[in-house]
């Protein structure tokens, strides 16, 4: 339903409404029972319009229900992805400064001196015996 018809749709209703009033009131003049008035084609016709104009109502409004709650969502997803962009820049700027603190200690391990020396290539290892002997036995 076009949503721009909601004022036409309330006026039309207005005006049929007023209709019926007037139809009723000149047959309850006429001195007509209820039943007779319930079957009269004309009372009939005008409260099918009546019944027609609220039903387009409801359309219209169950059109812009659904209107606002896309607006919101795209809102949202607008929010979340301009939140993603930017968290990239912060995650870079953390990751900057972390990586400031990690050359930092780099550098002071790099100034410690190395815990043993190693043989150098030419010379003979250890065998492995003299080595399972220098280590005290634990009983």
């Amino acid at each position: 339903m076009n949503l721009r018809a909601r004022v036409y749709v309330e006026n039309q209703k207005k005006d049929v409404q007023a209709q019926l009033e007037a139809h009723l009131a000149s047959l309850k003049a006429k001195g007509l029972d209820s039943q007779t008035i319930s079957r009269d084609a004309t009372t009939r016709k005008l409260q099918a319009m009546v019944r027609k104009a609220l039903f387009r109502l409801a359309s219209i409004a169950a059109q812009e229900k659904l209107n606002q709650e896309r607006i919101k969502a795209k809102a949202d997803k607008l929010a979340a992805e301009k939140a993603a962009r930017e968290k990239p820049k912060v995650e870079e700027k953390a990751a900057e400064e972390k990586g400031k603190k990690e050359k930092k200690e780099k550098k002071e391990k790099k100034e410690k001196p190395p815990k043993a020396e190693k043989p150098a290539k030419g010379e003979p290892k250890k065998p492995k015996e003299e080595k399972k002997a220098e280590k005290p036995e634990a009983e």
